[in-house]
């Protein structure tokens, strides 16, 4: 069953503008309204610029009647993650000290999507300092999540995963260090893609003029089908002016055509980060489907690496890398705080306020043990085309913003657990630079949507996303939340 216009991906979408069925300016007004309705008890988109919009919207229109050349996505409505730079738009990251820094030129993603053919028209909720698995801060208020208006929609890309599952945008593109893309599109039942670590410039996705590129965090999209992360993928992939005068980026394109081509293993769950069962089960579903379907399918092989190590190292230099945010007062209590805790205290907090803390030297170690799990990893994908495992340990759970989050927690397994544990599942992709694919695989018994993580190996992204691909063709495409369908 076709789905409803609104919810068609951006290629459907920039397909029908092509031929004429409906125009951009119409396709446009379509979104505003939808965003009109559903926006106020949502609050996941929280900018616009409509009369910039429409105008834009109203030259595509004249191009398409001119017969001009047109690009892969021309006419689709597009919002943005509020991190990104876009002329004329505020970035404040959530901070409410950047409320009137107003952004005087395009972030390369943002441009080169605008050169594709999209329409921007608006920014979509984060939390302060991208820095969270829930999407509010003081300057915009909180996002809900369309499946339930009392969950979080994820983070830091929430907006973007919410704008999305309700029909409220017809592609996004967001970040991702600790699952920022991976994460929402698991909680709202869409597809986002975390490219290798350098593929994507990130020019223009910084706070307060910072230029230079930071460690393990990437950018890329996110999307109603995983056909539309590769079309976005093509348009937003290379390097900015600067290094693209010294080199070009070639990613090979997957050469398997059938789900039984791929040889993936399975990992439903970690001693680091415990599963729930209602996770598990899907995961395990999706993984008797591929048997049954002559994919060959391990639920035992992993890469040779101790995935405690793993998520210490992660963590360290995750907090190291976000650490030049710090306010100095903050930053001279985590050097206190990494000085006085017990060496034997392997606690969130302990590894955060270590990583914040983290000497150039310590780093250097952590990053050549950081390294040897990338070859590990790099020697794991000569046996095994992906593994498929969990975006996070539950599906999207309630609003709690009360306090430090580290102190939060969620419930896995009738077991309360730290809301934190789960950064694993971030890192297991994320500190060796790895790509991955979030695709939606089901519903819990509580109705709400359940994502597969989908890693490939260094710079296999579309490896990743032709596995999706298949997935959304052969075994479950978008479904819209039941309220906003």
């Amino acid at each position: 069953m076709s789905l409803a216009l609104p919810f068609q991906s951006a290629k459907q979408l920039a397909a029908a503008v092509r031929k004429k069925k409906i125009g951009c300016l119409e396709l446009l007004d379509l979104y505003l309204k939808r965003v009109e309705a559903y926006n106020p008890e949502l609050n996941a988109v929280i900018a616009t610029d409509i009369e910039g919009a429409r105008k834009h919207a109203k030259a595509a229109d004249r191009a398409v009647k001119a017969g001009r050349k047109l690009g892969p996505l021309h006419g689709v409505p597009m919002t943005i993650k509020e991190s990104f730079d876009v002329t004329g738009f505020p970035t404040t990251w959530g901070d409410p000290a950047f409320k009137d820094t107003v952004a005087k030129e395009n972030s390369l993603v943002a441009q080169r999507m605008i050169d594709a053919g999209v329409t921007l028209f608006g920014k979509t909720n984060v939390p302060l300092n991208l820095a969270d698995w829930q999407s509010y801060n003081e300057v915009y208020g909180s996002t809900n999540n369309p499946w339930d208006l009392g969950r979080t929609p994820g983070g830091s890309s929430g907006g973007s995963g919410a704008a999305l599952a309700a029909g409220l945008t017809g592609i996004e593109a967001g970040s991702d260090i600790g699952a920022s893309i991976r994460n929402p599109a698991h909680y709202c039942g869409v597809w986002g893609h975390k490219p290798t670590w350098g593929v994507v410039s990130p020019k223009g996705h910084a706070l307060a003029g910072a230029v230079a590129y930071g460690d393990i965090g990437v950018v890329g999209p996110l999307a109603r089908s995983a056909e539309d992360l590769e079309i976005a993928m093509e348009a937003m992939a290379g390097p900015d002016a600067v290094d693209g005068r010294g080199w070009t980026l070639s990613l090979p394109r997957s050469k398997k055509k059938k789900l039984r081509d791929f040889k993936v293993a399975v990992l439903l769950t970690d001693p680091n980060a415990e599963v729930d069962e209602s996770v598990q089960a899907l995961l395990s579903k999706l993984a008797s489907f591929l048997s049954r379907n002559k994919v060959e399918v391990s639920r035992k092989a992993r890469p040779a690496i101790d995935t405690a190590e793993l998520n210490d190292v992660y963590i360290r230099i995750l907090r190291a890398a976000t650490s030049g945010r710090m306010p100095d007062d903050v930053y001279r209590q985590a050097v206190k705080d990494a000085a006085s805790l017990p060496a034997g205290d392997m606690s969130y907090f302990a590894q955060m306020q270590r990583g914040n803390a983290l000497a150039h030297r310590e780093w250097l170690r952590l990053n050549e043990k950081r390294h040897k799990m990338r070859l590990a990893w790099d020697a794991f994908f000569q046996d095994y085309d992906l593994m498929l495992c969990p975006v996070a340990v539950t599906a999207a759970f309630p609003h709690d913003q009360a306090g430090l989050r580290h102190k939060r927690t969620i419930v896995v397994n009738n077991k309360k657990v730290p809301v934190v544990d789960q950064i694993f599942w971030a890192g297991y992709a994320g500190v060796t630079l790895l790509p991955a694919t979030a695709a939606p695989i089901g519903l819990t018994k509580d109705g709400l949507p359940v994502g597969v993580q989908i890693i490939g190996r260094q710079y296999g992204d579309y490896d990743c996303i032709q596995f999706a691909k298949l997935l959304e063709k052969e075994y479950r495409g978008f479904e819209p939340p039941p309220a906003y369908s």
